[in-house]
């Protein structure tokens, strides 16, 4: 019975990835646009940034393309302008607290690779804080198991 539940759920897992796995991408994209927008400023670097992740995300660009993604993260960054709309985002964040610790982790690191383009900064790690918390996930183990590789100089 076990075996039989592990095929429907790598089939089923393999299905939403190509139709699109709406809810995984609202929470990556609400997770970077709430750190984006955390210190008041949208800046350049952590935009691409955030692009640059959710691209990298497997699930998320066998279902979106790079057009899609952009146009989602700015709408997240449009909602993450006010306390309803930073709610909002988190809300999108918690939607997939259930989900598999892989998935949850990696909406994370997204938004912890936006917010260390310049090292965190106090407010970020409080949005961070958020963000880990809506996805159930252990924040300052995930920073500390993967540090930022700066390219050599």
């Amino acid at each position: 019975m076990s075996l039989l539940r592990d095929i429907i759920g790598r089939v089923g897992r393999t299905v939403t990835a190509y139709a699109g796995d709406k809810a995984l991408m609202l929470a990556a994209v609400s997770a970077a646009a709430n750190v984006i927008v955390a210190d008041g400023e949208v800046a350049g670097r952590e935009f691409d940034a955030a692009l640059q992740g959710l691209r990298a995300d497997p699930v998320l660009m066998k279902g979106y393309d790079a057009l899609m993604l952009e146009t989602e993260l700015y709408e997240g960054i449009a909602r993450a302008r006010t306390r309803l709309g930073r709610a909002e985002n988190l809300r999108h964040v918690g939607a997939i607290s259930e989900r598999p610790a892989i998935q949850r982790e990696n909406v994370f690191l997204i938004a912890a690779d936006v917010a260390d383009q310049d090292g965190i900064s106090n407010i970020e790690a409080s949005a961070l804080g958020e963000i880990a918390a809506a996805l159930r996930v252990d924040g300052v183990g995930l920073l500390r198991a993967n540090p930022v590789r700066h390219p050599p100089a």
